[in-house]
């Protein structure tokens, strides 16, 4: 008989299954997952072409300093080496150790080192810390900010271009240091908690990846910067009840939906101090985004991207950097909504620039005249481009990722600048999986990763276009051997139609011992939010380990992609979903379980679970929800249960705004449909979550107790959204979901 739990079960309760370590190799454990190294993969990088592509350089563990790191220079064809800055030459005065390197950037003229350490996190990312600026012929180092600067504090540090100074922003205000004489220039000074100058809000940084907020001119006399003030901002407070004795409150401007934004503008200040002349870009500042902005291939314009709130206008806008006088060249519409571009480059002396639509229906690059009146499609092949890797105008190409046959793989190719003749495919068919590069300045060589779902990655310097090894920088050998003796079957990728005539791309996972004429538990991986696809083809660490564990005990593992998905297969099939997040995509998820149900007759109806996280999590309560008929136990980590409680930019963007639709901001938001819930319910989510704030599971909770829905819960404190802060907290969470499974989920075929 399947045991009760009572309201708010704290999941500890439970007996620890599938816990110690094993002698046998072939199997898995939590442990051996999240708490020994023997799945640690090899690394290389971060790595820096130099010399005009002659050599790269790397960073390499000192023989000295133990902790410490080396800058490595490579010849890149002969693979000679030599220590180019050894860790002793990182020693401040009156320490005893090197500097720890968070990461490094060269000047333009090759002479100087600009060391980026002891850095500290800004919501997502590390993008606080300490700079030091290192002169090669010396080994003089000058640590940026003067003596007044607390440590951790400079933000975004960069060289100018004439070599000469560094811009960094600090305490929200920009400063210019002079790199000879050591005298700091402050530049603004209304920088406040909540007037920000140089870089960004909250939901500037997570939803338009909006960080390094500023631009030094090609002629080095110049910054262009953007200004936000966030005092308009409502006030979200994370409480934190453990860390003191009484609680302590982090207070967040947080723009949920409908409510108001930061008023944004863009300025240029000389290099020496003085007044911002700001660009005068029409429209309500507070109700539109300046998503993206660089200089205009000269230090006398600027080029934005502006954004209407609804996201669905991006004009391109010329500035002059003297007048603030702006004049838009180029209009994206979309009845949808549209992407802000980042693969822009100007080309032929400034006079043209490249530019992605999905105008025709697919991701196409375009190449654009300066007065944006004239465009040139590069791409006219009915498949879509998912990023640009290089453009190299000299050699007259565009390399760019795509794949055309296959969207859960990803592949190299290039075309010529004036697009014919048609694209031409770089990766081997023999590395069918997903391909990433880092292309060389010249185009000549590439660091490229290659991995598939159940390979981990080799990481290669490969020559263009040829793609040939060079020599192998990462093979991965022991970490490769350690999964391949793993018990396992081999994953299927497969493709299945629903009753609304759709096709849905997704991949299984079946037990190493499996038996077709037995019937087993499916657990259904999920995300379905134009934020990411869960249908690919490349390694994924740890979360593949953790699955293929759970197929070693008798579990059926399965995940699919809906329509919304941000798959290569097409502007209709990810841009359908508009205004219907949570209808669309939950009607997709349970439209593919039946029809998977039909095509493979060795799946347990009775035993079918769904699990996934953030996204993935609102579509776990949405699927046990609205289909409680298909979904007996689940698994929502981190979930968006009310959409009308998350960040404007991403819901708005998805949903339009909520005068427009506020019907299916009801209709699909999962907390609507709570009262449906028939089988288990494990609800997890960290109080700390600054992106998915635990408010909203806190109202799903009531909303459940009212309709005396019985239901599991995990509460990790002040752990934020990747629920990963505190000693041993990623292995508990992981063994939570693995109990809980085995305890409402019988493993194994019957």
């Amino acid at each position: 008989m399947k045991k009760l739990l009572t309201l708010f079960t704290i999941l500890i309760l439970f007996i620890p299954a599938i816990k110690s370590q094993t002698g046998d190799k072939t199997l898995l454990t939590i442990d051996r997952i999240f708490n020994s190294k023997d799945f640690s993969g090899q690394w290389f990088g971060p790595a820096r072409w130099i010399d005009d592509d002659k050599g790269y350089t790397t960073l390499e563990s000192s023989k000295d300093y133990k902790g410490a790191r080396d800058i490595v220079r490579y010849n890149t064809e002969t693979g000679e080496r030599k220590i180019l800055v050894d860790a002793k030459h990182l020693i401040p005065a009156g320490d005893k150790e090197p500097l720890h390197i968070d990461d490094y950037q060269w000047s333009g003229d090759g002479k100087k080192l600009l060391i980026y350490t002891n850095s500290k996190k800004v919501w997502r990312r590390n993008t606080k810390g300490d700079y030091w600026v290192v002169d090669l012929n010396t080994w003089k180092m000058q640590k940026l900010g003067g003596k007044k600067a607390k440590p951790s504090t400079l933000m975004f540090a960069k060289f100018s271009p004439d070599n000469k100074k560094v811009g960094y922003v600090r305490e929200n205000n920009i400063y210019v240091e002079d790199i000879a004489t050591g005298k700091i220039t402050q530049l603004t000074f209304d920088g406040t908690d909540k007037i920000i100058n140089g870089t960004f809000d909250w939901v500037y940084e997570e939803e338009l990846d909006d960080r390094d907020g500023f631009r030094w001119s090609p002629d080095s006399k110049s910054i262009a910067y953007w200004h936000l003030d966030s005092r308009p901002v409502p006030i979200f407070y994370l409480i934190n009840y453990t860390d003191s004795l009484y609680p302590k409150l982090t207070p967040i401007p947080y723009p949920k939906v409908g409510q108001a934004n930061s008023i944004c503008k863009v300025g240029v200040v000389s290099a020496n101090g003085g007044k911002t002349t700001w660009m005068k870009v029409p429209g309500d500042p507070q109700n539109n985004y300046i998503a993206r902005m660089e200089w205009a291939d000269n230090s006398d314009e600027l080029v934005i991207q502006h954004l209407n709130r609804q996201q669905n206008t991006d004009k391109l806008m010329m500035c002059n950097a003297r007048s603030g006088n702006v004049k838009t060249i180029l209009t994206e519409k979309d009845s949808a909504w549209v992407d802000v571009m980042d693969d822009f480059m100007w080309l032929n002396n400034g006079k043209e620039f490249t530019w992605i639509s999905e105008r025709d229906g697919w991701r196409h690059i375009y190449v654009v005249s300066r007065d944006g009146k004239n465009m040139r499609l590069v791409t006219p092949e009915k498949f879509d481009v998912i990023s640009i890797e290089k453009i190299d105008e000299k050699g007259g190409y565009i390399y760019f990722i795509a794949s055309p046959d296959n969207a859960g793989q990803r592949f190299l190719y290039r075309v010529n600048l004036s697009g014919t003749p048609k694209e031409e495919r770089l990766t081997p068919s023999s590395l069918a999986g997903t391909n990433s590069y880092q292309i060389s300045s010249t185009a000549k060589y590439a660091f490229h990763t290659y991995s598939n779902f159940q390979t981990p990655n080799t990481i290669d310097l490969i020559s263009l276009p040829d793609h040939k090894t060079i020599r192998v920088m990462a093979d991965n050998t022991k970490l490769k051997e350690t999964v391949g003796v793993l018990k396992k079957s081999p994953v299927e990728f497969f493709k299945v139609k629903t009753e609304d005539g759709i096709t849905l791309d997704g991949w299984m996972m079946k037990p190493y011992n499996f038996d077709p004429s037995k019937k087993y538990p499916v657990l259904f991986y999920v995300y379905g939010e134009p934020a990411g696809q869960t249908v690919r083809d490349g390694w994924s660490g740890a979360g593949y380990l953790w699955h293929l564990m759970l197929t070693q005990q008798g579990y059926i593992v399965m995940s699919i992609d809906n329509r919304g998905t941000p798959a290569p297969r097409g502007r209709e099939w990810r841009k359908c979903i508009y205004e219907k997040i949570g209808i669309i995509n939950s009607h997709d998820q349970a439209a593919g379980a039946r029809a998977i149900f039909k095509k493979y007759n060795f799946i347990d109806t009775s035993r079918v679970g769904v699990w996934g996280w953030s996204g993935g999590g609102s579509m776990t309560l949405n699927l046990m929800f609205r289909y409680p008929d298909i979904y007996k136990t689940g698994m929502s980590v981190a979930p968006v249960s009310v959409e009308w409680y998350y960040d404007d930019i991403y819901q708005e963007r998805y949903m339009n705004l909520w005068d427009l639709n506020k019907k299916n901001y009801i209709e699909g938001s999962p907390i609507t449909y709570a009262k449906n819930l028939k089988g288990n319910l494990l609800v997890v989510h960290g109080t700390g979550d600054d992106n998915v704030h635990y408010q909203g599971t806190e109202a799903l909770i009531n909303e459940l107790v009212k309709d005396n829905k019985l239901f599991s819960m995990m509460i990790y404190p002040n752990r934020s959204h990747g629920i990963f802060e505190g000693e041993n907290t990623t292995r508990h969470l992981r063994e939570v979901l693995t109990n809980y499974l085995e305890t409402y989920l019988p493993a194994g075929g019957r």
